[in-house]
């Protein structure tokens, strides 16, 4: 049996504080994490289908790498809603079927134009009805279903796929699902409110799989709630700490995980001992009414700073999600957030601006009080532009908001919290290891690009004091200077005068690109109809014009999809 060429793409993710593009050079990396969710649905593929895979976070995508498919999965986060659009419309322009799937999809499917098929909410329900109606010539556009399938049945991802060598952290998954229900979250919406998880066994051959590549280094578990289910947690804990020491600790691991972590002590240890180093926690804001406007009612149980710190005092750094403007958000609430950052000595304290996204609690209760304004990009960070009517007046809340990152990531402020956290961490958890050479070229380049840099003075102070703290956290304190610099130039390009006009600028030439392009199909395919076809070819034979008469449908529907998509840029820029 002939086998169907699958081309799986991932979209490029913007340059973000999140993305830590301008440290991932240090360590001679391209991309932070790969493409999890894609590597997943190549797995449950049968055998009949040949993958190929295309993170263009780390390689190019060519049209010659389409054309040589049969068809293209093409998964994203809305964060990458403009990559997956030039993507989709590639795959329109060289004819080659498009099927979509991911979180922007599943949540966006109605705004979305040029895909050919929808596969949404998880694979492994809506996969396998779409493989079947595709090998039968009657695949469908829509394949949803809101099921939320037992992750037990999930094959190991294709590693095989992808260079590992291109990432600085490998990505795998435990569990889905988080039993809290906070009004701005989507992802109780996607995957439900009652964590499922993977088998001990199932999750430790996947680590067994990532040791057998030869990688090692820190291991993100991307589960939006780790804790989700803590019976089950602490018995992989258990297991993975005898996995890691018969293998020297070939890992370290990061993941995302609630606030009540900090009330179970014997959940703490376990991560500990198995080797976990930091773990997000979505703190939002220490103001207790908006806590409880959003649902967050786990974040009010115990105050907030003590449980950082008790998270810190195990072992573990916490970075922290924050965010303003919620409604009964009081006018000083910049200066509550600064003050609280400062304190907990969170070092990577990442704040956005409330967002309300699709299907959320949140979007459905602005939308019914008419102040849902556009659809959200998913980017909290850098677009500025609210998609809802905040309480507070939008340019007193983005100016506050623009001051909070002024002053969060001025050198200064940014390793006193360092410096804190260090302080805070039990001298055992900065365990010995031998030095690699990636690890000796990146103190080299930070020692060159930093210590020369305007804030040097600062750098090397933040050297010397985190060597006084102790010596074995120097390599650490390295660490989290090179994070540093993506945080500090990336807050400087954010908030550098002129930055509104630069990205009009960067608006208006794919404005006028795009442009081209429509012409260009126009002037090459438009013709390719009845007696234009003849007359442009006079010396063509009629099978030639025939198809080319065929495909002009196909053409024109391109063209129509490229000038809607125009219409959309100009509209952005003439909101702007």
């Amino acid at each position: 049996m002939e086998k169907t060429k699958v081309l799986m793409v991932y979209p490029e993710t913007p340059t973000t504080y999140w993305s830590f593009k301008y440290a991932l050079s240090f360590i001679g990396k391209k991309a932070l994490l790969p493409p999890l969710g894609l590597l997943t649905v190549a797995a449950l593929l049968p055998d009949d289908f040949e993958c190929r895979l295309i993170d263009m976070n780390t390689d190019p995508l060519c049209e010659d790498d389409i054309r040589a498919s049969d068809i293209v999965f093409v998964s994203a986060m809305l964060v990458q809603k403009q990559s997956f659009e030039d993507v989709v419309g590639m795959c329109n322009r060289c004819g080659v079927p498009v099927v979509a799937g991911g979180p922007y999809p599943t949540s966006c499917r109605d705004s979305i134009t040029g895909v050919d098929h929808f596969v949404l909410n998880e694979a492994e329900v809506t996969l396998p009805l779409f493989v079947a109606d595709y090998r039968k010539g009657a695949a469908g556009h829509v394949y949803s279903d809101d099921t939320k399938p037992d992750i037990c049945m999930t094959p190991p991802p294709r590693l095989d796929l992808i260079d590992l060598r291109k990432y600085s952290v490998v990505a795998l998954q435990y569990s889905r699902g988080c039993p809290f229900n906070c009004e701005f979250c989507d992802i109780i919406e996607l995957f439900g409110r009652m964590p499922r998880t993977k088998t001990t066994q199932q999750f430790v051959s996947e680590l067994e799989a990532v040791y057998r590549t030869g990688f090692r280094g820190p291991v993100f578990i991307v589960d939006d709630n780790f804790i989700g289910n803590t019976k089950n947690v602490k018995e992989l804990l258990r297991e993975v700490i005898s996995w890691q020491r018969q293998r020297g600790m070939p890992f370290n691991f990061l993941t995302e995980a609630s606030i009540n972590l900090s009330q179970d002590d014997e959940l703490m240890d376990l991560m500990v001992d198995a080797n976990f180093t930091m773990t997000f926690i979505g703190i939002e804001t220490p103001v207790k009414e908006s806590l409880a406007q959003t649902g967050k009612k786990q974040n009010l149980k115990e105050d907030l700073i003590d449980s950082i710190h008790r998270i810190q005092r195990k072992g573990i750094e916490v970075t922290g999600g924050f965010i303003v403007g919620f409604d009964t958000d009081p006018e000083n609430v910049f200066d509550i957030q600064l003050r609280f950052i400062r304190e907990s000595g969170i070092p990577n304290a990442m704040i956005g601006l409330l967002m309300a996204l699709p299907n959320t609690r949140l979007y459905h209760r602005l939308n019914a009080e008419g102040r849902i304004v556009r659809e959200s990009d998913g980017n909290n960070t850098h677009n500025v532009e609210l998609n809802f009517i905040p309480a507070m007046p939008p340019e007193k809340l983005v100016a506050g908001y623009n001051r909070m990152l002024s002053e969060i990531y001025t050198p200064e402020n940014y390793f006193n919290r360092c410096l804190d956290l260090l302080g805070r961490l039990p001298v055992r958890s900065a365990r010995g290891r031998p030095v690699k050479l990636a690890e000796i070229k990146a103190l080299c380049m930070s020692l060159f690009r930093q210590g020369f840099s305007y804030y040097g003075r600062e750098y090397f102070r933040f050297l010397f004091r985190a060597s006084r703290i102790s010596p074995k956290y120097f390599s650490t304190a390295v660490g989290m200077a090179i994070e540093g610099y993506h945080f500090i130039r990336i807050t400087r390009e954010r908030l550098r005068p002129g930055g509104a006009e630069k990205y009009l600028e960067r608006n208006l030439a794919a404005v006028h690109n795009e442009l081209e392009e429509i012409v260009r199909e126009a002037y090459g395919y438009g013709f390719m109809k009845g007696t234009k076809a003849k007359k442009s070819f006079p010396d063509a034979d009629a099978g030639s014009r025939r198809r080319s008469a065929d495909m002009a449908p196909s053409f024109d529907a391109t063209i129509s999809y490229r000038i809607e998509r125009l219409k959309k840029n100009i509209a952005s820029i003439a909101h702007q």
